[in-house]
């Protein structure tokens, strides 16, 4: 083996491995010992009842407290919260006479499988221990997600070619100044999914190199129907332009149809077992909690008007200022998660200059509008009381594999990608702090300072790179894995 290359593959697997310790580290530090809300204790609630009373409903879940409740049973909630205390989480169904969590099954019945271990190795009871309980569950989730996110970037930046100084600086910023590491703290739907996307874009860039020379990687096309699968699983907002957009990637990639037939078959168990479980529960293949009378129970705060799931908008204009909303917002995804700004404007600048992956931008795109406009049609709540936008974290994948092309196509961009990174990580610091289940802006006023300083800032960085010719094409790349 030539030897400056053996030299950079040992120097990347070291880099990788340090960067996947760092990340279980920020995933360690940051996950907590409560349920911090409705959304991760109706997650919490499955686990619990699947494990411990081998039953789906959760009526007799510590997390679904009120009359009957057992007092012994210590408050798996955050500490001084008496509605939750009290009332437990309101995400939850009522069908045939017992409630059940809204959320997807799937992901629940594969974190119980967690749970289990941890049950016959560590002894771990949740009712006994309802702090180590959510703490662990946390780490297996939302934790592995943000580790499997970072480390999926860095490897990202390896295959388009970026050298290490930029790959390190991409990777930090999703590590550090979006939202990403908020999201580490609680169990949620999101923060897996952002790991199995970071994953699925991984798999599909190395899958077009792979095929680009001339190979039928079956174990690739395995790989990627598998994550495919496991991602429309997770969320059915995100789930079915995923679906869409990464099929039709696949078949224009691998033009052959026992390719494609490979690919399907590895997806089909994990969405057919998606619908089998979610038609077992609620008599349904749509999604469980779009049925309005499951929500008719005794103080549920629900109604066909709040809901998601259908049309509840009151104009086409509501509807439109509402998508935008979501995007820029005080609660928007890209006003909460800046190096996004980049993104945007980077692929356009991308579709004129037709980089080889071409394909792999535009299913990106199609990816990240299919879900925005998905949510857009079918909310009206700018997905509850969270941090920024909750159902497009998982868009951070898609976003950051644009950045990498960027970078490599026009390396300029770092100035620009650390402006905006570097008001992001005070973003992304404000929402670590107060987790994922804040319902009000972080910082206060201060986040009027930091959003739209950060533009201003970026701005000035646009102009002073045009004006010194920062728009050239380097060559500097690296060996390609």
């Amino acid at each position: 083996m030539d030897q400056p290359v053996a030299t950079f593959d040992r120097l990347n697997r070291f880099a990788g491995a340090i960067i996947a310790l760092l990340a279980a580290a920020v995933a360690l530090v940051s996950a907590l010992p409560y349920a911090g809300g409705w959304n991760d204790g109706s997650r919490l609630a499955t686990v619990e009842t699947l494990v411990d009373q081998q039953a789906l409903e959760i009526d007799r879940s510590m997390f679904v407290r009120g009359p009957g409740s057992e007092p012994n049973v210590p408050n798996p909630f955050t500490p001084g919260d008496k509605l939750l205390e009290t009332k437990g989480t309101c995400d939850r169904l009522f069908i045939n006479g017992h409630y059940y969590s809204d959320k997807s099954p799937l992901p629940a019945v594969t974190l119980a499988g967690w749970y289990l271990v941890l049950k016959r190795t560590i002894n771990l009871e949740a009712r006994e221990d309802p702090g180590r309980f959510c703490y662990w569950m946390t780490v297996g989730s939302s934790g592995l997600g943000y580790i499997a996110a970072v480390w999926c970037v860095y490897q990202l930046g390896l295959v388009v070619g970026l050298p290490l100084s930029t790959r390190l600086l991409l990777t930090a910023s999703l590590a550090f100044a979006t939202v990403a590491p908020s999201y580490a703290r609680h169990v949620n739907n999101h923060a897996m999914l952002l790991g199995v996307t970071a994953a699925l874009v991984l798999s599909l860039a190395r899958l077009a190199r792979e095929i680009g020379e001339s190979r039928t990687p079956w174990s690739r096309l395995l790989e990627s129907g598998t994550l495919m699968g496991l991602g429309y699983s997770i969320d059915l907002g995100v789930g079915p332009p995923l679906v869409l957009a990464t099929t039709v990637l696949v078949a224009w990639r691998s033009r052959r149809l026992p390719a494609i037939v490979v690919f399907v078959l590895a997806a089909a168990p994990w969405i057919g077992g998606h619908h089998a479980l979610n038609y077992f529960i609620g008599g349904t293949f749509a999604p469980a909690n779009s049925v309005p009378d499951y929500f008719k129970w005794p103080g549920s705060p629900f109604t066909p008007e709040n809901m998601t799931g259908g049309w509840a908008h009151k104009s086409i204009g509501h509807f439109l200022f509402y998508a935008l909303d979501l995007l820029v917002g005080k609660q928007g995804f890209l006003s909460f998660n800046l190096p996004m700004f980049l993104a945007v404007a980077g692929f356009f600048g991308l579709w004129r200059r037709r980089p080889s992956e071409l394909p792999e931008l535009l299913f990106c795109a199609a990816l990240s509008v299919g879900a925005w406009l998905m949510y857009s049609v079918a909310s009206v709540d700018h997905s509850g009381e969270c941090c920024s936008v909750r159902w497009f974290v998982p868009l951070l994948a898609p976003g950051y594999y644009v950045l990498a092309v960027l970078l490599r196509e026009q390396p300029a961009y770092r100035r620009d990608l650390l402006v905006l990174s570097g008001f992001g990580v005070v973003l992304g610091a404000a929402c670590w702090w107060f987790g994922p289940w804040y319902g009000k802006v972080p910082l206060g006023w201060g986040f009027w300072v930091i959003y739209p300083g950060g533009l201003l800032a970026w701005g000035g960085s646009e102009l002073a790179r045009r004006k010194t010719g920062g728009n050239v094409v380097s060559a500097e790349k690296g060996p390609q894995s």
